[in-house]
């Protein structure tokens, strides 16, 4: 211990005297007069106790009927169910109106959108074979003057089998 007793215990006076400088600034009144009451409350007569504080009933009936004045309403409890009511409600999921179709639930080939991408180009050249085989039946009309119109329509269809029981097993 390099320090001296006596720095120690000045030291310690000096906290102290800190110490009461901080009490001091705390307190708005100086403690000089020791006699003098601390700057409490006002001492309330009875009366004004009385005046100041109404009693309010609660969860009592008051047995007079001057009392029974100031009891306070019965208080509205909220409604649970219906509070619990709208919160099932509103987690209801809302109602799938689509149907399901069996063309949506099977698995899809693999090139459909290929196809589904090509489509309006095949209906049209489709509508262009079309008007070119009615074309090429008019000129063949028109180049056989004498034969009958069946007849030529007639020549450009493959003959077809009778529909009668054909059996192959001779």
């Amino acid at each position: 211990m390099a320090t001296p007793v006596g720095s120690m215990q000045e030291q310690a006076m000096r906290r102290k005297e800190r110490l009461k400088a901080l009490r001091q600034k705390q307190q708005p009144e100086s403690e000089d007069t020791e006699n003098t009451e601390p700057p409490a409350k006002k001492q309330l007569t009875d009366e004004q106790i009385t005046e100041e504080r109404k009693p309010v009933f609660k969860n009592y009936n008051p047995g007079d009927d001057a009392l029974k004045e100031q009891l306070l309403p019965k208080a509205q409890l909220p409604s649970v169910e219906e509070h619990i009511k709208d919160q099932l409600e509103a987690a209801k999921p809302a109602p799938v109106v689509e149907e399901v179709d069996l063309v949506n639930l099977a698995p899809r080939k693999p090139d459909w959108d290929l196809k589904r991408d090509i489509a309006p180009k095949l209906e049209k050249l489709e509508r262009r074979t079309q008007r070119a085989i009615a074309e090429l039946i008019r000129e063949r009309i028109q180049s056989d003057q004498g034969t009958d119109l069946l007849t030529a329509v007639g020549a450009q269809q493959p003959p077809q089998e009778p529909q009668g029981d054909s059996s192959d097993d001779d």
